[in-house]
């Protein structure tokens, strides 16, 4: 099977889906609303005329909001219909961006263009199945002294949501809705992979990134999960036992 196209086409299925959807807002972020959370803004700050690469951009509101915080930015996303949205939305906000229809390590194999900044955030790294090879791919794109930043989904809600815990050749799987409240019900198969927080770190520094920070939150900025409460605007909990699940990790590291 050919599990990169299998997740192509689903994704291709639930862009017109996310672009209509409340929890993506389109009309909010033309109207000036950034697509960023606390999280990133607080952990990646000064990208002022640097170029920035957004690995697995979906169609590009992170991407363009760094473009309005005054990045030089460029994305990169395995659907084609996503990166056609970004186009529009580009062009609707006349920002400027470079975006790329590619999977992560097509796109290394391709371009030899290297950046200030690498970011990625939420959900991107399930999608790929060998991440020293994605850890590379983000090394080989920095320049020297720059630095890469993520903001991802903890590896305890893949146990807790009946996955393995520990990364498995074999990927899961199975068909999923999408999570946007506007879902119609509709299944698409998808193939993921789990990746422990050791597992990231390790790749990163084998890549040759120094680690600078690593951060774990009790809450997420999307209300994605099942059971999550908001008990803070903007800030969802979930709980195991009366305990807060980390749910949220942030890694920033620098090429030497």
């Amino acid at each position: 099977m050919d599990h990169i196209l299998i997740n192509k086409h689903s994704w291709n299925q639930r862009v017109e889906t996310h672009f209509n959807s409340k929890f993506y807002d389109v009309p909010g972020f033309l109207a000036g609303r950034s697509s960023l959370n606390d999280i990133e803004l607080s952990g990646l700050t000064d990208v002022k005329g640097k170029s920035l690469l957004h690995l697995q951009c979906h169609f590009g509101l992170d991407t363009l909001s760094w473009a309005r915080l005054g990045a030089l930015v460029t994305g990169v996303d395995i659907s084609d219909l996503a990166i056609e949205k970004a186009n529009k939305l580009k062009n609707q906000t006349k920002l400027k961006a470079d975006f790329i229809a590619a999977d992560v390590y097509s796109f290394a194999e391709q371009s030899s263009q290297q950046y200030d900044i690498v970011y990625t955030s939420y959900g991107a790294i399930c999608w790929m199945p060998d991440i020293k090879k994605w850890a590379n791919t983000v090394a080989d794109k920095l320049n020297n002294g720059g630095y890469f930043y993520m903001a991802e989904f903890h590896p305890i809600i893949d146990l807790i949501s009946g996955y393995s815990y520990f990364h498995q050749s074999k990927p899961d799987v199975e068909p999923e809705g999408t999570y946007t409240e506007n879902c119609d019900g509709s299944k698409h198969e998808f193939a993921v992979w789990t990746h422990t927080l050791a597992d990231v770190i390790s790749a990163l520094i084998e890549a040759g990134l120094q680690i600078q920070t690593v951060k774990e939150f009790d809450h997420s900025p999307y209300n994605c999960f099942a059971g999550m409460q908001e008990k803070q605007t903007g800030k969802f909990y979930l709980e195991h036992k009366g305990q807060h699940v980390p749910l949220v990790y942030s890694i920033k590291a620098v090429k030497i």
